[in-house]
Formats: structure tokens, sequence, C-alpha cells
């Protein structure tokens, strides 16, 4: 099972996060909020945390967040325990994916125009004539470019990884000789969005259940955790 949170930031309410939120969290990631420039990223990077927090304590789980751990390549993890998680932000949106029992990672995109050929090469060949013979280049070039990022971030190693050493085939991949299987999420038409996971999976341990979390509404005291 895959459980899956996103939201959408607002400006209207910014500061009311930032007051209720940001000093329940450790120094260090009050800090990394606080050099943002932009309102937009602070947020992002708060609801991300915040939906982490929702998704642990929809499973009873929420003493984890005290055990959260980052490797040497600083992908986050739970001292411990083998509960997987992966968190992406982009445009608008904060998205949350969390299994009990998978290896995953999740990537979002806005859909904005690009020119594509900037990012040749971090494509393969069958990858690159894919997305440029497609009908929709701009659709094409975002589905595989979420896919290879998702793919990463489940792998742990993140971007020391060459994108055009591996391959997306039938939304599967090997990476170090592990195998990935991937999936669309389709929850906004203006983003791209897939989900990796390790294989091999049943169909029951990859079942996806997505909720959208209203942060104009968040219920603070049901959020607030204290360190």
């Amino acid at each position: 099972m895959i459980n899956i949170y996103y939201t959408y930031i607002h400006e209207s309410i910014h500061q009311q996060l930032l007051n209720a939120y940001l000093h329940t969290f450790p120094q260090e990631f009050q800090t990394k909020v606080l050099k943002f420039r932009r309102w937009q990223d602070a947020q992002l990077s708060l609801l991300g945390r915040l939906l982490l927090r929702h998704s642990l304590q929809k499973l009873g789980k929420e003493a984890l967040e005290q055990k959260l751990q980052y490797t040497a390549y600083n992908k986050p993890y739970f001292e411990n325990n083998p509960l997987s998680f992966n968190i992406s932000h982009s445009g608008n949106m904060a998205i949350c994916a969390v299994s009990e029992h998978l290896q995953i990672g999740i990537d979002i995109e806005v859909k904005e125009t690009i020119n594509i050929h900037d990012f040749k090469l971090q494509m393969t060949d069958n990858e690159w004539n894919t997305i440029y013979n497609a009908s929709q280049k701009q659709q094409a070039f975002y589905d595989y470019w979420t896919q290879k990022e998702a793919v990463i971030k489940a792998g742990g190693k993140g971007l020391s990884i060459d994108l055009k050493s591996y391959e997306i085939h039938k939304n599967k991949t090997h990476i170090e000789g592990i195998a990935y299987g991937l999936q669309k999420l389709h929850i906004d038409e203006n983003y791209a969005c897939h989900i990796a996971y390790k294989l091999p999976a049943s169909e029951a341990n990859y079942e996806l259940l997505s909720e959208k979390i209203n942060s104009q509404n968040i219920d603070f005291k049901t959020l607030m955790c204290s360190y």
C-alpha cells in the first residue's frame, strides 16, 4: 500500500502556517525554511513536512518523526524502521508518498512550456526518440522526466546517478541491478507525476490511495507535534 497526500500553497495563510508550525520542527529545518527568498518555496518546504507528519499520524506512527535521519546522499529516512517516504513539490503543489512495505520515490513537476532540447543529454536515445516523435512533445518529456526523477529518489542516491545511465521502458527500469516499477498519478492536469517502487511488488502492495489536504483549513491541533 502506498498512501499519497498532496496540497496547494496559498499566500493568504503563509504567515499563519509559519507561526503555527515552524517552531515545532528542528532548528535546522526552521533555518532552511526562513532562508528562502520566495514565500512560495518556504511554504512548499513546510507543507511537505506537514504532509509527512499527517501521514505518520494516519498510520499511528507519529513518534517516528523524531527519528528522522539523512543518508550520505541526503535522503531522509527513519532510524531503525522500514517505513519509506518521499516528498516532492513543484509549482503550487506539495506531495508526500508513504509506504510501510515498499521502497518508493515520487516526483511531481508543473508542466511549463520549455525547450525540450535543453534536456536531450539527460535522455537515452530511445527515450529521446520517443519524446521527439510524440504528437505532444511537452507531455512526453514531462512523463519521462518525472519517471526518471522518481526512480533515482526511490533508489536513494538522487542526482549522483546519471539520468542517462538507465532507461525507462514500459513503466520499468533497472539501476545498479535493482528493478523498479513506475505508475503515473493523475492528480492535476497542469502537473506530471509518477511514483516509483522497488520490485518485486504484488498488486496488493502497490495499491495507491491519494488524498488532497486543504492547507487553508488545516486542523492545527491535529497536526501539531512538539519536539
